[in-house]
Order: C-alpha cells, then sequence, then structure tokens
C-alpha cells in the first residue's frame, strides 16, 4: 500500500516536514540536535517555513476551487478548513494542558506551568478558560494554530483577489508595513498582543500563495542567487553575534549594532522575511520538482510526515514537552538519541496512520 500521495509537488511536503520535526525539536531546550535546525543557520526558523508553505499549499487547493467553483464556493471551504485548525487548536490546548499539569504534579516541579504560561491557568483557571475560546490566551507551544486560523479564516473572503496578485499583494504589504509602524496586533488578555502578530505574518501567507500561483519571480538568476546567499550569511553572522556565541558582539562596529538590535519575531522583522525569502528562492532554483533524495526512503518520511501537517503538528507540541521532561531528568546523549528518535518516528507513525485511513477509505467496498 503507497501511502505518499502522488500527483502534487513533494517539494512542498518534504520541507513543510523538514520544518514540523524542527519544531519538535526546537521546543526541547537540552536537545543538541535542535543546535543544527534552521533557527541556529539562519535569521528565520521553522515558522515562517511553516506558514509560507501553508500560503502555497492554501493557492494549490483553493485557487484551483475558486477557477472550477467560483469564489464563494472556494471562500466557504477555506473558512471551512479555518474552522477545522480552530477545533484543532482548543482540542490541543486541553489535551497540552492535561500534559503539563500530569508533568508538573507526577515530578512536583510546578515550574512547568510556569514556563510555558500557565500558571494564569492555575491563578484564574474560569476566566483563563473562557479567555482561551476567543484565543485571547495563548500559552506557549500554542500560539502557531490561533495566527493559522485567523490568516486562513481572514484569507477565505479575499480569495477573489488571488485573480488580481498585484492589488492582493500590494493590499498585503500595506498592512505589513502599517502594523509594524503603528504597532497594530490582535488583543490578548494580558494586553501584550499575539506572540505571532497575524497583521504582518500574512504577508508571509499572501506570498507563499502568490508564488503558488504565479510560480517564481521573473528575477535575474545568478544575481538573485549571489543576493540570496550574500543574505544568509549575514544572517548568520547576526545571528552568530545576537544569539549563538553573544560575546563576540564587542567585535561588532558601533555604526552597526544599532541594525542588528530589537529583530523581533512577533512582528515578522524585515531581516526575518529576507532570511526566509532567501531560503525559498534558492531551494525552488536547486531542489527541482521530482529531486531523486526526495523520493528516498528517509525523503519519504518528511514527505509523509509533510501531508499530514495538521495531525503531525499538533502531535509535535505535545511530544516535544514530554521530551523536555525527559531530559530534564537525563540530558545524557543516549537519551537524547531516544527522544529524538521516538519522536521522529512517533511523527512517522501517526502520519503514515492518517494516510492509511485515507488509501482504505478511498477503496471501493468488496460486493
Amino acid at each position: 500500500m503507497k501511502l505518499v500521495r502522488a500527483g502534487r509537488d513533494l517539494r512542498v511536503d518534504f520541507f513543510r516536514g523538514i520544518a514540523l520535526f524542527c519544531i519538535f525539536l526546537d521546543h526541547i531546550p537540552h536537545d543538541a540536535l535542535a543546535r543544527f535546525t534552521v533557527r541556529n543557520l539562519a535569521l528565520n526558523d521553522a515558522t515562517e517555513i511553516f506558514i509560507l508553505l501553508a500560503g502555497y499549499a492554501a493557492s494549490l487547493v483553493y485557487g484551483r476551487k475558486l477557477d472550477q467553483a467560483g469564489p464563494v464556493s472556494a471562500g466557504a471551504d477555506m473558512l471551512k478548513r479555518a474552522w477545522t485548525l480552530y477545533i484543532a487548536h482548543i482540542f490541543l490546548f486541553v489535551i497540552f494542558t492535561a500534559e503539563v499539569a500530569l508533568f508538573a504534579a507526577w515530578f512536583a516541579t510546578p515550574g512547568y506551568l510556569a514556563r510555558v504560561g500557565m500558571d494564569r491557568l492555575v491563578r484564574e483557571p474560569l476566566v483563563a478558560m473562557i479567555d482561551a475560546v476567543p484565543m485571547l490566551y495563548q500559552p506557549s507551544f500554542l500560539n502557531v494554530l490561533p495566527l493559522y486560523v485567523v490568516i486562513m479564516g481572514g484569507m477565505a473572503p479575499l480569495l477573489l483577489l488571488l485573480r488580481r496578485p498585484r492589488i492582493l499583494l500590494a493590499a498585503s504589504f500595506a498592512l505589513y508595513v502599517a502594523a509594524r509602524l503603528f504597532g497594530w496586533n490582535l488583543p490578548t488578555a494580558g494586553g501584550h498582543g499575539w506572540f505571532f502578530n497575524p497583521l504582518t505574518w500574512q504577508f508571509l501567507f499572501v506570498l507563499g500563495m502568490i508564488f503558488a500561483r504565479f510560480g517564481r519571480p521573473a528575477l535575474p538568476r545568478v544575481a538573485t542567487d549571489v543576493a540570496a546567499i550574500a543574505l544568509l550569511v549575514m544572517g548568520f553572522l547576526i545571528l552568530l553575534t545576537t544569539w549563538i556565541e553573544p560575546q563576540l558582539a564587542r567585535h561588532v562596529p558601533g555604526a552597526i549594532k544599532p541594525l542588528i538590535r530589537d529583530i523581533d519575531k512577533t512582528g515578522l522583522h524585515p531581516y526575518r522575511l529576507l532570511s526566509i525569502l532567501s531560503l525559498a528562492w534558492l531551494a525552488s532554483r536547486y531542489v527541482p520538482p521530482g529531486a531523486k533524495f526526495i523520493e528516498t526512503r528517509l525523503g519519504s518520511v518528511f514527505v509523509l510526515i509533510g501531508q499530514h501537517g495538521l495531525t503531525t503538528y499538533c502531535a509535535s507540541i505535545v511530544l516535544s514537552f514530554a521530551g523536555r521532561v525527559v531530559l530534564d531528568h537525563d540530558p545524557g546523549w543516549v537519551m537524547q538519541i531516544v527522544v529524538n528518535g521516538v519522536g521522529l518516528v512517533a511523527l512517522l507513525g501517526i502520519a503514515a496512520s492518517g494516510a492509511w485511513y485515507r488509501v482504505k477509505d478511498a477503496k471501493p467496498a468488496a460486493s
């Protein structure tokens, strides 16, 4: 039984699968393998990859429906998907809360609740639960799906603009710039705004939609390759002096220091945006459709995980906190291998079970 879904660009699924595994690793503080994920090599991390590819995939699915059934039907389907994402977020909120509470009680470590922002749930359980329903309360680990929900829901009534890409791009960019300049953000119960500001992150989603619909921009290839590589190298140097080895900051010229401060993730800082776009450009240039390494057994693992992104994302969050607790008590290299191996196998198993049900249900019933 072939579990990998054919008839689509497997590069999207492969890189989304890589991003999902990176999300799992990045949420485990003591994981040595996490030192080699995207966030330690570039100014962006797996979240940017996930949102860009989410826009790309949404354009493929709902852009086709737009052409076949019109904007009302396609927009309604997009809203339905946003509702599915919302239900998944609420389900994940409940499961993750129970998991953190269980580990906090089991190991007598109430600090686990504070580490993920659930201390408010302990102090004001009824108010926190009420705020969680409209996504005004978002503990750590649980702020990507709300972003996805709002962007998908917000794009649904505007889907017709996909036929007017210049208008869509201009409006999306204008909102991105205005939100950054004026500090616009959606509210939260704590008053500090969403950790992932949908008013800025929507621009990355829209870019993904436009790339899927109209292809790679017609830019000079060699010159753009050089620019993309230069941006990534500069980004790594910034990362090196501000995050990986901050003691190296003393070697940074004073005139440059103001330019590399406050590279925020919340508002999708332009440096982070340029970083993910540089990676996307190089990947589209040098990873052709049907690339052999994607069709290998290891490549197929990440393709399968990427093809079931919602379930594997939810699983990665639950698994990552369990891995964090395990490595808190035994950070040795043997346990590191066990945690990473079990995490990858679990994500693969969840994706494979979803694929198996899809294939099974697609087969005609025996007479």
